[in-house]
This record gives C-alpha cells, structure tokens and sequence, in this order.
C-alpha cells in the first residue's frame, strides 16, 4: 500500500519541474523575443547594410588617362577602347570548369592558359583576375553569348593607351604599362587609384606628368543576386580624365627625323633660337611602346633589349659624347671673348709632315698635306687641328669650360624633367684635381680644343650651344612643354661680351658651309630661302695609331664599333635665323659625309614648316 507523504513528495516534485521548464521557457522566450528585438529594432541599420553589401556590389574601374598632343593638336598619345575579361575568383562557384569554358570559348593555347592560372596564384581571391587584356570584338562577343554559364566573369569595354605614331615619339613620351608593387609603393597617387590592370608611366614624359595624366576611377555599384550574377546597374558615378599636355614638337618634322636616321644609331634635335621650343628630339633606333601597354611578348623584348644599336637608349638625352670639331666655334668665340686671338692671328698647318710635339706626344691635323697658313675663318671653314692646338693653348681649358657652360654645355638642358638626362662633362683644371686627384696636363688642354679627351657632350646641348650661337648669343630656356612657365628672368640676357665675336662666328660656319673647301660645302643648300650655316665634327672614339695613319682604311673597312661618330650642328636660314640643328651618328664616320648631308633636307622641311607654325600661332591668338 502506497503512503500518502510519498505521493505528496513526488506531486511536489513534479510541480518544482514544471516550474523549473516553464521558468526556462520564458527565459529562452524571452531571449528569443530579447535578440529579435535588437536585431530587427537596435542592430536594423548594421544589418541592413550588410544584406546591402550581398545585393549590392560596388566595381571601381580604372581611370581614364589624359593625352599628349603635338603643336598643332594631333593626339600623339590617346586611348582607344579595349575588349577586356576580369573575373573575381571568390566569386566563381568552380574555377576550373569556368576557366577551361573560356579556354574553348576563346581558343586560348597551353601557354597563355598556364599564364592565367600562374596570374590567379599571384593574386588574392577577392583582386580581380584580368584573363584578357585586348579582345577581339568577335572573341569578346562569344563571352557575352555564354555568359549565362559562367559565373563570375565580367566582360569589361575598358580605355587602354594607344600611340598613333609607334616609334616616332617613344624616347619624348615613354611608355605605359601596368602598374606593379614598385610603382604602388612610390606612388600615392597610384596607391589611391590602384585597380587591377591600371597602366601606368614607365619612362619619359609619361612617368614624369603621371599625377596629372592619371585621372580619377569610374564607380560603378550594381545589383546582384544570390549566385553572385548581376542583376542591373543601380549607379554610375563617372570619373574626370587625365590633364591633357601639349608639346612644342611638329609631328612631321620628328617623323622625318625619324626617316633620315634609318637603320641608324644617333639623334636628331632642332630647336627655335629665340623661344627655346624643341621641334623635334629624336633618338635612333626607336621601338614601338604599344607593344608595352598590354605586356611585351619575351620574344619582342629580347629583340629591343640585345639590339646593338642600343634602342633603350635616349640618345639626345643621356648619350655622352665627345663633340669632336664641333666644339670649335665655341673655342674660337672664348678665344675671341678673351682677347686671346683676333681675326689677323694665323696659324701655319704643315699636316703630317710637320705635327706639333709637346712632352712627347705628337698632335697631328686630319688633313694630311697641311693648310699651310690659315686665320680663323679659314680654319673654321677647313676645320683645321692645328690652328685650333694652338688657340686652345693659349686660351686655356679654364676660360674655355667657362665660355661652354654659358653656351649650355655640361648641364641638363630640361632640369628635371627627364630622369634619364646627362649633364654631360666639362673638364676643368679644378674638376680633374678634385674627380681624379691630379693636376691638368697641357697636351689635355690641346685635345679638349678639337672636342676630344675629357669633355662629353649630349645631342640636345649641342642643339642648344647652336641656337645660342644663332641667335646672337642670347640666353634661352629650351621647353619642350606648350605653355609652360617660362623663366622671365634673365630672358634673352647676353652671354657674350662683344656681338661683333659671335658674328665673326656665325660668319665662320657660313663659309664652312657655303664656300669651296668648306668641310659641308657639298651639303649647301644655295637658295637663299633654306641656306644655313654648320660645322661639321668627327669625334674619335678609340686612338689613332701611326699604323692605323699608315693604313688610312676607308670608313666600311673599319670595324663598326671602332668608327668615328659623325656630328653635324647648323642654324637657318642663315639670313634671318630661326632654327638650329644638332645631327650625331653613331660609327657614322666623318660629319662631312653623313651627317651634314642629312641636314640639307631637314632644313628644307623646317624652313617649309615654319610658315604653317607661324600662320597657327597667327590663328590661334586670334581665336583666343
């Protein structure tokens, strides 16, 4: 028989568990209830946001860059639109199948499929993976067709670099290409604007104005749905283009600079004498930058790079040079300046068979048979050594470094503007003392008056050192950049003390020019219309042995790489001049026959120009 207490013990047992579970019921009710409240009512905004960040998607896209024109408005560095594919690899349900649809959609190869799936490694899984840089509208027609099946991919009509005139402008603008670590790190303007397959400058004009070519991104923000496709396009918030930068340079005459230094290795510049504006500054061989924009191909690159003509190199701009005879007339002008010579003084040239020995070495003049007796014109016009030993001699090297550095040499010609730009060296008895630790030599001085020894010039000096020459020894501030800011200062301040010296050697490199037995007599032009006024130079680049004298080879039995450099520098028309020139022809041989010759038909077209240049500068203040 069951006691009564135990049934009122378990009774109450039961009741303390009922309440025990019903406590706990409104307990978890109540934190149900507690959770959906802050979630719905508190946390409404945070939660909103994130279910806003699956739907919607933000898509930054690459700026759009600025352009380069020339002088008279021809886009020399633009855009073009490009077929591009990107995708995201976070958000492909199963790259490999995607991957390898693209692969037969497109008809890619082994090896540019390897390359995409090496890409994806390098990236995290979130970066946009760029499969194809410059579609075809055909291929990029195939993607949209099939995009229903491939998840996560996104054809792109993006804006790429594009330069209309390939090689002819490379060593002025550079290149771009796509941004790496380096430039990202070096850069905060590129850290900022920084999207998968953004180009950037690499060298020349485009890196140096890359802030300012670089533009703003275009935001675009899109709805999706739960697979990650895109529904529509909520928004678009359209970025501002790069700055466009026009420069001094006439596209027709650096495409003839282009064309008469042909399957050679040199430079051309010419330059306006009273503004300074650079009209064309060409470097040969060139190469074609649109082959950087989407990456080289290694074949393409091994081309440019093992090219013994060195294509790479900006020659106008970091080519370090002996000027050779071209340096003459600066010699001469110190001389005069100094009071050292006058026109009465001459020289007796007997060639080899009387040279000038000092401390037992021999100093000969090019021409065999001698001039015989010659003054300073004469000795311009022949371009006579030994007249010039003599000057340098007593001139000095030091009244001469000081008389070349006023005329522009041994100094950067655009500051800072390119990074690749040489000073060049002019010696002076305090620079050898100081860069090499010993006194100067005067059989030093003798062969730095023929351009040779210590002193190196670049291309655009020499062009420089002529227009000053040319414009009656006036300081300019050569600008290759429309409407910079032009240095007031000093403008058209003279650098010479007496203008009768400067025309004494204007006169003497017409002669050189325009009479018989000038050095460039052959290269005249007699109209007076495009008549100018040169010196040719023939800068060594290895010493003359008495065997090699004996031997007196013509210019193809030399070894290439153990020819002279044949320099030419001229102004025109001589008359009323405008323009001044510096030619250099690597291994070219003598300056007589290669590079004065090359003259005579620029300056044709630069006198040609000038008129269509004047008449656009006429309209466009009148359109101001």
């Amino acid at each position: 028989m069951i006691n009564q207490s135990d049934n009122v013990m378990k009774l109450s047992s039961i009741n303390r568990r009922m309440f025990i579970l019903g406590v706990a019921k409104v307990i978890i009710l109540g934190g149900i209830i507690s959770r959906l409240f802050f979630l719905q009512v508190k946390e409404n905004k945070k939660y909103l946001t994130l279910s806003d960040k699956n739907r919607i998607r933000e898509w930054k896209l690459p700026p759009i860059r600025g352009s380069f024109q020339d002088y008279f408005g021809n886009t020399i560095a633009g855009n073009f639109e490009a077929y591009q594919l990107h995708l995201i690899p976070e958000e492909v349900e199963n790259f490999r199948y995607t991957i390898n649809r693209i692969k037969n959609i497109l008809g890619l190869s082994e090896n540019q499929f390897q390359k995409i799936l090496k890409k994806k490694k390098e990236i995290k899984s979130w970066e946009t993976l760029i499969v194809a840089n410059n579609l075809t509208w055909e291929n990029f027609s195939k993607i949209n067709n099939n995009l229903y099946d491939l998840n996560g991919v996104k054809p792109v009509i993006s804006i790429s670099r594009s330069y209309p005139f390939k090689e002819n402008y490379t060593h002025i603008l550079g290149y771009v290409s796509q941004a790496n670590k380096e430039d990202v790190l070096l850069n905060e303007t590129i850290k900022e604007k920084f999207v998968q397959g953004l180009k950037v400058g690499k060298i020349g004009l485009e890196k140096t104005f890359e802030n300012d070519l670089i533009g703003s991104n275009s935001i675009e923000r899109y709805e999706v749905n739960a697979y990650g496709r895109r529904i529509s396009q909520l928004a678009f918030q359209k970025g501002d283009q790069g700055k466009m930068i026009k420069l001094t340079v006439d596209t027709e005459i650096q495409k003839l600079a282009n064309e008469l230094l042909y399957e050679k290795a040199g430079s051309i510049c010419v330059m306006d004498i009273f503004t300074g504006h650079v009209i064309a500054m060409h470097s040969s061989p060139s190469f074609d930058p649109n082959k950087f924009v989407f990456g080289i191909s290694e074949d393409d690159w091994q081309l440019i790079r093992n090219n013994p003509m060195k294509p790479l190199v900006n020659k106008s701009l970091s080519g370090n040079y002996s000027p050779g005879s071209t340096i003459k007339p600066i010699v001469a002008l110190s001389a005069l300046e100094n009071e050292i010579v006058s026109t009465k003084f001459t020289v007796n040239c007997r060639g080899h068979k009387n040279p000038l020995e000092l401390y037992g070495q021999t100093y000969h003049c090019w021409k065999k048979e001698g001039h015989g007796f010659v003054n300073l014109k004469e000795a311009m016009k022949q371009s006579c050594d030994t007249y010039f030993y003599e000057v340098s001699r007593r001139l000095g090297v030091d009244r001469l470094s000081e008389t070349a550095k006023k005329f522009g040499l041994g100094k950067k010609v655009f500051g800072d503007l390119f990074d690749i730009e040489k000073n060049g060296l002019i010696p002076s008895t305090t620079w050898k003392k100081n860069a090499l630790g010993r006194g100067w030599l005067l059989g030093e001085t003798i062969i730095t008056g023929i351009g040779q020894g210590y002193i190196q010039t670049t291309p655009i000096q020499l062009c420089l050192m002529t227009a000053q020459i040319a414009n009656g020894g006036h300081k300019i501030y050569p600008k290759i950049i429309l409407n910079s800011n032009d240095i007031d200062d000093d403008k058209f301040m003279p650098v010479v003390k007496n203008k009768k010296n400067i025309k004494l050697i204007q006169d003497a490199m017409f002669s050189s020019t325009n009479e018989i037995r000038g050095t460039s007599y052959r290269s005249r032009i007699e109209d007076p219309k495009y008549q100018f006024a040169g010196k040719t130079g023939t800068a060594q680049v290895k010493k003359i042995t008495e065997r090699d004298r004996e031997l007196d080879l013509e210019t193809s039995e030399i070894p290439y790489e153990e020819r002279d450099h044949a320099l030419y520098i001229a102004f025109g028309p001589y008359k009323s001049p405008r323009y001044a020139v510096s030619i250099l022809v690597e291994h070219g041989g003598s300056g007589s026959t290669v590079a004065a010759p090359i003259a005579k038909k620029l300056f044709k077209k630069i006198v040609d120009r000038h008129e269509i240049r004047k008449n656009f500068e006429t309209k466009k203040y009148l359109n101001i």
